[in-house]
């Protein structure tokens, strides 16, 4: 009986200082002074970086060439400031639905492009090279995008051209805005 009454009494012993430790270590332990108020506020902003777009300077022009033959589309464009001839793709799709840009086949900008001298460029699509994509009254779009060194490329400066019939009767060409 004596072990019983033992535990039984370090129990109670063990309660009191655990009740005496919540009610009065509170009460000994320091505050502090110290606050965190701070009346300045910041504010910012930030903005993606834009790739600059080419400019189409004249209106485009669909020349025929021989029934058909050496047909092309001339275009008038300049570069944004700080980008080169080789800053620029080349790239066509259809008109309609589910159209792709994607670079033309067997065409080379820098050999089929002329300086006009005032940092502006002409510059000759051959409708060959745009194979079946060009002809029967289907329309093409023909864009030149300026790419940054980091692989972003600006919105198009694009043309429309329609090859018209056979031979290239009523070709014809058009800016996009």
């Amino acid at each position: 009986m004596t072990r019983t009454v033992s535990w039984k009494r370090v129990r109670i012993v063990l309660a009191v200082v655990a009740l005496s430790a919540i009610v009065l270590v509170p009460s000994v332990v320091n505050g502090t002074v110290a606050g965190w108020k701070d009346d300045e506020t910041s504010a910012g902003q930030f903005k993606a970086g834009t790739v600059p777009a080419p400019v189409l300077t004249r209106d485009c022009t669909y020349i025929p060439g021989v029934l058909g033959l050496g047909a092309r589309v001339r275009i008038f464009w300049k570069p944004p400031v700080g980008y080169q001839l080789s800053n620029i793709d080349v790239t066509a799709s259809t008109s309609g639905l589910g159209s792709v840009l994607a670079p033309i086949t067997g065409f080379s900008l820098a050999s089929n492009t002329t300086s006009n001298g005032d940092g502006s460029y002409t510059t000759d699509v051959p409708t060959n090279l745009l194979g079946g994509l060009l002809g029967l009254g289907s329309e093409l779009e023909i864009a030149f995008q300026a790419r940054h060194e980091t692989g972003w490329i600006s919105v198009p400066a694009s043309v429309a051209s329609n090859a018209g019939l056979i031979g290239g009767l009523g070709g014809n060409c058009r800016n996009l805005p």
